[in-house]
């Protein structure tokens, strides 16, 4: 019986030596909560658009003519940046139902706008490409290799499995 106390007590020993050691060489943990500031999630999401825009750029070989329409296209459909506080909201869950609503209506016509803005834009810029960089930039553009409105995250699949309005899997 003495035995098997000693083996317990040398494991449970070499198992709070083992955590301490753990813990020694994990990196410190940010503050439960810890979020980066606006600036730098602005900073980091502008960076991610222009390397995005600057591989389609690179894969597409423009021509000289076709530079002055790649800098409208881009002009036209840069995000703008949310400057200034942002604007106090009524919590949602304190709204009633109209109000709901009529807030998400407010931001379906918002993001309606936005969309006929990149579509003009892009169908501009699309007519000055030949058809080989069409191809390319149907690829890598707008979910082109995703598939859809950015649904493929977490498991979501955009409208049905097999791309927009086809076959949706019953479950």
């Amino acid at each position: 019986m003495n035995i098997l106390r000693k083996s317990i007590l040398i494991g449970f020993t070499v198992l709070g030596m083992a955590a301490a050691h753990a813990q020694e060489t994990q990196p410190a943990a940010k503050p439960h909560g810890a979020h980066p500031n606006k600036e730098q999630m602005q900073a980091k999401m502008a960076e991610m658009y222009a390397k995005r825009q600057a591989r389609l750029h690179d894969l597409l070989k423009l021509t000289a003519q076709q530079e002055s329409a790649w800098a409208n296209y881009q002009a036209a459909i840069k995000p703008a940046a949310m400057n200034g506080p942002r604007p106090e909201h009524k919590p949602f869950n304190k709204m009633t139902s109209p109000e709901r609503l009529t807030v998400a209506l407010e931001m379906t016509k918002k993001h309606e706008a936005a969309l006929e803005t990149r579509l003009k834009a892009t169908t501009e810029f699309y007519a000055q490409l030949n058809p080989a960089q069409q191809t390319l930039f149907d690829e890598h553009s707008f979910g082109g290799q995703r598939g859809g409105f950015r649904g493929h995250h977490r498991g979501h699949h955009g409208w049905g499995h097999e791309g927009w309005g086809g076959p949706r899997r019953e479950g």
